[in-house]
């Protein structure tokens, strides 16, 4: 496998911006691609830093792209960056135009962790063309509940700046939402998984129920754990299983 760091500018960001990738070294055709998402506090070194996603990538010979997007809740930012456009435009075409992977809806999947396991199901609710499966872990999945009961300074802060006092309830930020909205024929595979000592777990909770009242299949299971990396190396694996192999 190859690691590789990307420094590149994003125009939809008007700023120098990082990705990190790994690639499979073999293969006569283009490998199936991964977008795996960073939580809150990390940056898209996170994965590779603190699980073993590289080895996990070999054994399924799978391309991984893990992008920066800060502390953006993968949204245009009321102050600041527009983050979800840079995800869902500019992204995708800057890693078919840099690497040979996969291109087709078949054989490309997303998913993540906390902030960004909310960011993973909410690209694939809202263009669920572009993806076979998605997969969330430990979620942050209520984005609203948080909008309007987290008081935790730092959370407040990011609302603040992201949504500038905007109630994401019913909008295209609103996972809830969108699942009431979705065309079940058109979904990806959903899987989702949260330690039941994580502090998202009554949003994840919430989120199975919600599946469930509108029909829409949903591969989720809770065990004990909390929201710690050990939880998510451990079922990262899974993931990729779940997008492989069913």
């Amino acid at each position: 496998m190859a690691l590789i760091n990307v420094d590149f500018y994003a125009e939809s960001l008007d700023l120098g911006t990082s990705m990190t990738v790994v690639l499979p070294q073999e293969g006569d055709s283009p490998p199936p691609l991964l977008y795996l998402l960073h939580g809150l506090t990390d940056d898209h070194t996170a994965w590779t830093r603190y699980t073993s996603i590289e080895r996990y990538a070999y054994d399924h010979q799978l391309a991984v792209v893990m992008p920066q997007v800060h502390r953006s809740f993968y949204a245009d930012e009321a102050y600041g960056m527009k983050f979800w456009t840079f995800l869902s435009e500019e992204l995708p075409r800057v890693v078919h135009r840099f690497f040979r992977v996969a291109e087709g809806r078949e054989q490309t999947y997303v998913a993540g962790l906390s902030m960004g396991g909310y960011g993973a199901l909410k690209w694939a609710l809202r263009e669920p063309h572009r993806f076979a499966a998605a997969a969330s872990l430990s979620g942050a999945v209520d984005l609203a509940w948080l909008q309007k009961h987290d008081d935790r300074p730092h959370i407040r802060e990011v609302m603040d700046r992201v949504f500038a006092g905007r109630d994401v309830t019913g909008t295209g930020d609103d996972l809830f939402h969108l699942l009431e909205r979705a065309d079940r024929a058109e979904l990806p595979r959903l899987m989702l998984r949260c330690g039941t000592g994580d502090h998202l777990f009554e949003q994840n909770e919430r989120l199975v129920h919600a599946c469930a009242r509108a029909g829409i299949p949903l591969d989720s299971e809770f065990e004990p754990g909390g929201h710690e990396w050990s939880y998510w190396d451990r079922h990262i694996p899974r993931a990729l299983d779940f997008f492989l192999k069913s």
